[in-house]
């Protein structure tokens, strides 16, 4: 299988080729562009490396082209994408490296280790670029809950998660779930990392100095996670529980060992670049290193520590098995690294050698098992230029055509669905049951939210989670493994008070009814969601988790929010730092039809806070606090308040249509930094986002949340108001802050309010008495919304939960 390409192939190995080609994914075409660039016929081995490089999940083939808009570049950018992870500058010496990445299809396949391992994952991105890992926030999407299948899915997932991150002794600190039938039979499972920097120098991963040693580090290498790159650039079908091999399985009391082993040999100055073994193996660490340097890798199966006999170098090259890491260290100082892996109980040894040559050439008992251009793998792949749709899809157009009018009337005492009288009482405790919008405590409880000690915000406490950042100025390790220990010793300035503020985001309904503009609003409010807990946005790390490429509306959703990601990211000064792209998130069901998830580019974001003691959380702080809204007013009409794409038309009439919410940046410019500059005077005790269920459900949830009631006046009656009363409560919005403020702040409060949001805030009551009542009035006082808080906290607390019990 390996002669010139006149040669004429056997029909065994016509039958091998075609074999490989339709497990790995390689179109026919594909295949004859491998021979051409090799001059012959591809070994197996070579077969197997150009099927995982050349899979989505690693070369880009149909995205790269539109990520090239996005704005990469800052002055607080220290490293873009390209890199393991995203670095920015916090100062005053300190660095941040944040990326988020998926693991979706091995969730799907084995919640458990698929979810454990992604985790896994985005720890080596963190700490190989020389930072140790802080946080972690992982944005999940599931069918409904009504579903055996996805019950188990789901419980497996966030026991996953929950188990590799407690045992790393990394604290899970934020994310979002969501749920709905979009995402039945294709969980999403996104999970990002936050690290800071420890090495005096950032870890790059370009291999550099012929002749220098080229070591492999970690666990040991066996068939788990078999092409699993390949495995996740396809659909997901009735026969995929086939591929449970191609899911990884992971060890995270070792992974413990290879941080500090890891963070102990950058610190030596003997490493020149260093890269995760992560999705395809050994075959993307050597390639990739090869490529970023210029020069060629040359490494000895042989050599590598097998957990399994018998293993063919087409399995060698294709595992990921999890924990391994490949480094490039200046020649004469392996034995230096050596000693420090042996001490951390971990696997070290020299399996190759830096060449001249641009190649990666990989050696198998004495022989040459593969040998192919380092760029070919990592750089010159396949690139596929696809037509843009010139029109929105019919469904988009038939969405946009949907207006209120089509709803059934409402009135200021409730709406009649089906010949039944809801309340808005009634509508608002229906909405605080839906698991997307309920309390997601039963997540967050089984994670170790506070291991490190430095969780400023508990999850479900804010709109986004704030760390405490503690610069090392000077580590030493003694003899011994556990860094719990007195062994380590560390000196840290405890005057600065410094934090990061990090939060995940997406309205995936918002961008499936328009991709352009839902991923505006996204980025929009993941910036809101920081700027609520006073944190000046900094960068951005997307997971874009999207449908085939291949069909005309799956590219059309990429390429839309493509572009609105880039345009709001510019309007926001948020840069783009990398990323993870995650296709083909499709199911195909027993007849072959494909059923896409809704278009998901969740934003992770990355915010700044000076002085974390000036913070704020959503739930309201004292009784007779003031409270106001800030943003567009209660009355505003669409485009930009809408029940296009809302939770409340989702949930009360199974309706996802309508055009979503448009985000005026002028104003959420303004809107934020009002936010965060009152928050830093002290102003405002709590500040909540009005997201998902509009106004009531973000007066509820800071009711809840503080434990305290509220009383609301809206200001207008059944003859003044110019929208429906159900737009008015329930629709959504960009650019809408919720506040509460000490009424003795009043007077300078409104000042500020009148110079620098005029005609973009209203009070709208205060806060009332411990456990009070949830009372919303009319102009003319009378109560369209009046619930206990008992009721709400029930309805809002057990949403998961009590579907979980069936």
């Amino acid at each position: 299988m390996s002669g010139s390409p006149s040669t004429p192939l056997s029909p065994r190995e016509i039958a091998i080729i075609d074999k490989i080609c339709s497990k790995l994914g390689l179109k026919p075409e594909e295949y004859e562009e491998i021979v051409q660039r090799l001059g012959r016929h591809p070994k197996k081995a070579e077969l197997g490396m150009f099927g995982v490089m050349w899979s989505e999940h690693c070369c880009y083939k149909n995205s790269r082209p539109l990520l090239k808009q996005f704005p990469t570049t800052g002055d607080r950018i220290l490293v873009g994408p390209g890199e393991n992870a995203g670095v920015v500058d916090l100062g005053d010496g300190l660095q941040l490296a944040f990326k988020i990445e998926s693991h979706n299809h091995p969730s799907a396949i084995e919640p458990f280790q698929g979810a454990a391992t992604g985790v896994g994952g985005i720890l080596r991105d963190i700490f190989t670029m020389g930072a140790r890992p802080i946080a972690l926030l992982n944005s999940l999407r599931f069918g409904s809950l009504a579903d055996t299948r996805t019950r188990r899915i789901f419980t497996g997932v966030v026991e996953g998660i929950a188990h590799y991150g407690n045992c790393v002794g990394v604290p899970t600190v934020g994310g979002e779930v969501y749920f709905d039938n979009a995402y039945t039979g294709n969980p999403l499972v996104n999970v990002m990392a936050l690290g800071l920097m420890e090495t005096p120098e950032i870890v790059k991963s370009g291999a550099a100095g012929i002749g220098n040693p080229v070591l492999y580090v970690g666990s040991t290498t066996g068939r788990d996670g078999m092409g699993g790159a390949s495995f996740a650039s396809s659909e997901l079908t009735n026969k995929s529980m086939d591929d449970r091999p191609a899911v990884q399985v992971g060890d995270p009391f070792l992974e413990k060992s290879l941080i500090e082993a890891c963070l102990e040999a950058f610190k030596t100055d003997a490493v020149v670049a260093a890269q995760d073994m992560g999705a395809a193996g050994i075959t993307c660490s050597t390639s990739e290193m090869a490529a970023k340097g210029g020069v060629g890798i040359e490494l000895d199966l042989d050599l590598i520590p097998a957990r399994e006999y018998g293993m063919t170098p087409y399995e060698y090259l294709l595992s990921e098995s999890q924990e391994r890491m490949l480094f490039v260290a200046h020649q004469g100082r392996e034995k230096e690294l050596i000693d420090i892996f042996q001490r951390w109980g971990l696997h070290a040894v020299v399996a190759g050698t830096v060449i001249e040559e641009p190649i990666v050439r990989i050696l198998y008992e004495n022989q040459i098992a593969a040998e192919i251009p380092a760029a070919a793998l990592a750089d010159n792949t396949p690139i596929y230029h696809r037509e843009l749709l010139t029109e929105p899809p019919e469904y988009a157009a038939q969405a946009w055509e949907w207006s209120t009018q089509s709803l059934p009337p409402c009135t200021d005492t409730g709406i009649e669905i089906a010949g039944t009288l809801h309340s808005w009482s009634d509508i608002l405790l229906q909405l605080l049951d839906t698991p997307t919008i309920g309390s997601k405590r039963w997540v967050y409880r089984q994670y170790d939210h506070q291991v490190q000690n430095n969780t400023v915000i508990l999850p479900g406490a804010a709109d986004a989670t704030v760390i405490r950042l503690r610069p090392v100025e000077e580590v030493t390790l003694t003899d011994g493994a556990d860094s719990s220990t007195n062994d380590k010793q560390q000196t840290t300035n405890n005057q600065q008070p410094k934090a990061i503020a990090a939060t995940v985001d997406c309205n995936s309904r918002y961008v499936y009814l328009d991709p352009y503009e839902g991923a505006k609003t996204v980025v929009a409010e993941a910036a809101r969601n920081l700027s609520c807990v006073g944190a000046e946005p900094l960068a951005v790390t997307d997971n874009l988790n999207f449908g085939s490429p291949e069909k005309p509306v799956g590219y059309w959703q990429l390429a839309s929010a493509c572009q609105g990601i880039a345009e709001a990211c510019r309007e926001m000064g948020t840069p783009v730092t990398g990323g993870n792209v995650s296709l083909y998130n499709e199911t195909l069901d027993a007849e072959g039809n494909p059923q896409p998830i809704y278009p998901t580019p969740v934003i992770g974001m990355v915010g700044s806070v000076p002085d974390f003691t000036k913070t704020c959380t959503q739930g309201w702080q004292a009784a007779g606090d003031l409270i106001y809204l800030l943003g567009l007013p209660i009355t505003t009409s669409t485009p930009q308040v809408s029940l296009g794409g809302s939770e409340y038309l989702a949930t009360i009439h199974s309706l996802v249509t309508g055009k979503p919410p448009i985000v005026n940046f002028d104003l959420e410019r303004r809107l934020q930094a009002v936010t965060r500059e009152s928050i830093c005077q002290g102003w405002v005790h709590s500040a909540h986002d009005c997201a998902e269920g509009g106004l009531a459900i973000a007066l509820a949830e800071s009711s809840i949340a503080g434990k305290l009631g509220a009383q609301i006046n809206l200001g207008v009656t059944s003859e003044s108001l110019e929208i429906r009363w159900d737009e008015l409560l329930f629709g959504e919005s960009a650019s809408r802050i919720l506040v509460s403020v000490n009424p003795e702040q009043q007077a300078s409060w409104e000042s500020y309010l009148n110079e620098q949001l005029e005609g973009y805030w209203q009070q709208l009551g205060m806060v009332t008495g411990e456990k009070g009542d949830l009372l919303v009035l009319t102009g003319d006082n009378l109560p369209i919304i009046e619930v206990k808080m008992s009721q709400m906290y029930d309805h809002w607390q057990n949403a998961i939960a009590r579907r979980l019990r069936v």
